[in-house]
């Protein structure tokens, strides 16, 4: 493994490189979730990077615009920067790197692979780790937080109005430490993941601790738009702990891959 910077647009940004061992068969860019969720899976996405490493997979793992190392200040990222440095990374990778690449995103990091593939034709190979229904749902949630700090205050009345409020008034707020932007949150609350148009290939892959129910309602509703838009979807529930957010850092072995296909049917 090693850290190395990548010359943006702007500034620069870190990446993380996981050398395949033996013979390459391809790439894997890791997309990032959104901000200390980040930090929660961090532990997981390494795991899971050394494991498609030593199957033959070149894994590159960049940190964000204003994320991490890189350069910038989180208040002043954007949607489609990150989705700019999505494909930087891809670009980086396939430069270096013979056979097809892969987008792996986690959370949000699945709307921006998503958004990424919308974008660049080519890339009809997706790893979506618990991918949100939309932006807006992530959003509210990471905006629910200002409530449980406001709880605390006992002032959580109307909290995550008040933040919208800020927001739509053109203000930065600041959450759990993160400073969010009217243009980012503007950005994050229009995402989708709506598919690119097929054929390709998305392994979707989520955890819960009551593996009866599989996906929830919104999933399969996604996933059947992905499949009528061309894509061969294979989505699969194991059981494990929501590490993403967990008070001490966890991990769901049950979750990481350790191996991706060759040939994915359709995907160019």
């Amino acid at each position: 493994m090693e850290a190395l910077f990548v010359p943006a647009a702007s500034g620069q940004r870190l990446l993380v490189h996981h050398p395949a061992q033996g013979s390459p068969r391809g790439g894997v860019v890791h997309v990032q979730p959104y901000a200390e969720e980040m930090n929660k899976s961090r532990r997981m996405a390494t795991l899971q990077a050394r494991g498609l490493a030593s199957k033959g997979w070149t894994v590159a793992m960049p940190d964000l615009a204003g994320c991490g190392d890189s350069s910038g200040e989180f208040a002043e990222a954007t949607w489609d920067a990150w989705i700019d440095d999505v494909l930087l990374a891809v670009q980086w990778l396939r430069e270096r790197t013979p056979g097809p690449v892969w987008l792996w995103g986690l959370r949000m990091g699945a709307l921006l692979a998503a958004a990424a593939a919308r974008r660049d034709p080519t890339l009809r190979r997706l790893l979506l780790w618990q991918p949100p229904a939309s932006g807006r749902t992530l959003l509210q949630q990471f905006l629910r937080l200002r409530m449980a700090s406001a709880l605390e205050q006992g002032t959580h009345r109307g909290a995550v109005e008040a933040v919208r409020g800020e927001l739509a008034s053109g203000r930065t707020v600041e959450i759990a430490g993160y400073e969010l932007s009217p243009v980012l949150a503007q950005g994050l609350e229009a995402a989708t993941l709506e598919p690119p148009p097929g054929p390709g290939l998305l392994l979707w892959r989520e955890v819960a601790a009551d593996l009866t129910i599989g996906l929830l309602p919104a999933g399969q509703a996604t996933r059947d738009r992905w499949v009528a838009a061309g894509w061969r979807v294979d989505a699969d529930v194991r059981r494990g702990p929501a590490y993403w957010q967990t008070t001490e850092i966890e991990t769901a072995p049950a979750l990481i891959e350790t191996d991706l296909p060759d040939d994915a049917p359709g995907a160019g």
